[in-house]
């Protein structure tokens, strides 16, 4: 489905957080991918994503994703000028 190579990750650590109103640790994934995947193909990487996620970090009371298109139409990067 994604080739190893396309994926990039970048990481965001909040100083401070409240989760369900009390101070807790979380990990959220926002998955920003290229339009085209079918729901079920979505649903798949993001089960996949929590699921793996849930095994390294075991602690963790809160992992969750969220997974955003973006369009081809409106998408540029420093290879494309």
């Amino acid at each position: 489905m994604f080739d190893r190579d396309d994926i990039k990750v970048r990481l965001n650590p909040y100083k401070y957080s409240l989760v369900q109103s009390e101070e807790a640790d979380f990990i959220h994934v926002f998955g920003n991918i290229m339009e085209g995947r079918t729901a079920d193909q979505k649903a798949e990487l993001s089960h996949a994503i929590v699921a793996t996620l849930n095994t390294l970090f075991p602690e963790v009371p809160i992992i969750s994703m969220n997974i955003r298109d973006f369009e081809m139409a409106s998408y540029c990067n420093k290879l494309m000028i």
